[in-house]
């Protein structure tokens, strides 16, 4: 029987381990010595609630899936049917080339054709590598078209330490949030000062209920970096987002039944939602161009602390 989430491709530099998988080049699963740092889904089951999807070529929503762009219309498909936006870009739910691997090491590609809602012709790769600071996952695009193209960036995964996300230590090194309405379209960004959604110095998530773009990042030797803690083992994971990535999504997935607030999604993205629309942080690739974006996950392990 085939895996509907494609072929499992298996990464280890101890002490991690890895797997993707290639319907949507998806990190299904990320452990150090055997604890998992992500929350993924089982092997022999589809992704559910975007784990570990690649979103490109945009991250996060689209209000009504419609927007303009050189001077034309296009309406994407609704994709959040309650909502009535589209969803995480076009690639979540097609199969992957796998171009390179080793064993620590894969890189996958995608050719994406233009087609209804979206006319650029763009070359995709996703590359997951394992080193001694954990995953590097590094998302590429190059514009194959005649004409200039749209495009952001994202990653969706949800970082455990094993425990449920109210009894656990937050750092989110964000300035700033853009609060979003209750059909996820954001307004303009302002402060987190004197919110309950600053958390700059980390302190317990508590009963705090997140589903916000965060933007103007701390960052030290150019990473941005977020840590999830339990501060009974001290087991922690981290992810840390290149400059490419000007904004991180934080979901405490209070939506997701009796997996809620077991885990946090933490999403890179280059731009906020809807910037289809608003053209903040959009990207626009002319013929040729190319984009890259890197972020990283590791942890310490409770035997390792």
């Amino acid at each position: 029987m085939r895996d509907p989430a494609g072929r499992s491709l298996l990464l280890e530099h101890p002490p991690y381990r890895a797997e993707v998988v290639t319907v949507g080049a998806t990190l299904r699963s990320l452990t150090r010595d055997g604890l998992d740092l992500v929350a993924g889904f089982p092997a022999g089951q589809r992704c559910t609630d975007y784990r570990g999807w690649v979103l490109v070529p945009w991250p996060n929503r689209i209000a009504d899936g419609r927007y303009h762009h050189g001077g034309a219309a296009y309406q994407l498909p609704i994709t959040e049917v309650a909502a009535h936006n589209a969803l995480h870009g076009l690639v979540g739910w097609m199969p992957w080339t796998v171009t390179e691997l080793d064993a620590r090491r894969v890189r996958l590609t995608l050719e994406l054709a233009p087609q209804d809602g979206y006319d650029g012709c763009l070359d995709l790769a996703a590359t997951y590598e394992l080193g001694d600071f954990g995953l590097s996952v590094t998302i590429e695009a190059t514009n194959r078209g005649a004409a200039p193209a749209p495009y952001a960036a994202g990653h969706h995964p949800y970082l455990t330490v094993g425990r449920r996300i109210d009894e656990c230590e937050l750092s989110l090194p964000a300035a700033a949030f853009a609060p979003m309405d209750e059909r996820g379209r954001p307004s303009a960004a302002r402060p987190v000062a004197d919110t309950e959604l600053d958390f700059r110095r980390s302190r317990l998530l508590g009963r705090t209920v997140i589903d916000q773009p965060f933007t103007d990042l701390e960052r030290r030797d150019g990473w941005a970096t977020v840590t999830l803690r339990d501060p009974g083992s001290d087991r922690a994971v981290r992810l840390q987002a290149d400059p490419s990535f000007g904004w991180l999504q934080v979901f405490t997935a209070d939506t997701h039944g009796d997996q809620a607030r077991a885990s946090l999604a933490v999403e890179p993205m280059t731009c906020p939602p809807d910037a289809f629309n608003s053209g903040t942080d959009l990207v626009v690739l002319a013929p040729g161009e190319a984009h890259r974006a890197v972020y990283r996950l590791g942890g310490v392990s409770a035997s390792a602390s």
